[in-house]
């Protein structure tokens, strides 16, 4: 499996980071990943942080700008380790460091999970636009 490629000059309109985003377009349980890189570094998951727009295993796959923009990228153990297992390449680690977000993003990932959690009961019609283009972008048969 390739590495993950840096993050994008700026956080995809869909990211769960930005402060421009409407709440409802990732599960309950996406918006809880971020909360959990907001422990200390030891406490934090391992995983990398890919952006939502691409699969897993998606040559195109790359770090989430939101993420490397958020949260203080020093401190991310996920980025430590996967310069350590070779899940990045050390050019990337360094643009994640690195990284400004040229848009607002939350202050934290608690800030941004309470945000995508709101009112998620509720149907917003840029929400669904969104999730309708995420789901064609990454060839999901249902939206």
């Amino acid at each position: 499996m390739s590495s993950l490629r840096p993050p994008a000059p700026r956080p995809c309109e869909s990211c769960p980071y930005r402060r421009d985003v409407p709440p409802g377009i990732w599960s309950h349980e996406e918006y809880e990943k971020l909360r959990r890189y907001d422990a200390p570094t030891p406490d934090q998951p391992s995983a990398l942080f890919q952006c939502h727009q691409t699969d897993a295993h998606d040559a195109a796959r790359r770090i989430c700008a939101g993420w490397a923009g958020c949260h203080d990228s020093a401190h991310l153990l996920a980025l430590r380790m996967g310069v350590l297992d070779g899940r990045i390449e050390a050019s990337t680690y360094r643009a994640a460091i690195e990284y400004v977000s040229p848009v607002p993003l939350f202050s934290s990932g608690s800030e941004a999970a309470a945000h995508g959690q709101a009112h998620t009961d509720q149907s917003h019609e840029e929400a669904d636009r969104l999730i309708a283009k995420i789901s064609r972008a990454r060839g999901d048969l249902e939206t």
